[in-house]
């Protein structure tokens, strides 16, 4: 189940152009865009820690997209 606002994320589907979106389909996307959100942390704490940090900037998400 995923963690993220529904609100927000219906508004993803709606601003690509969906007229309407199910519960399901939201509930859908938030549980890949998390997924996908996590592999993205995963590689900027990879990508800070090779760099001798402990913070994770934003050059850190970046570059693990």
């Amino acid at each position: 189940m995923a963690t993220l606002p529904k609100a927000p994320v219906k508004r993803i589907i709606e601003s690509a152009g969906a007229a309407r979106v199910s519960d399901e389909a939201t509930v859908a996307l938030a549980d890949v865009l998390e997924e996908y959100a996590v592999e993205i942390a995963e590689r900027a704490i990879k990508l800070a820690k090779h760099a001798g940090r402990k913070t994770i900037k934003a050059e850190d998400i970046e570059l693990a997209q």
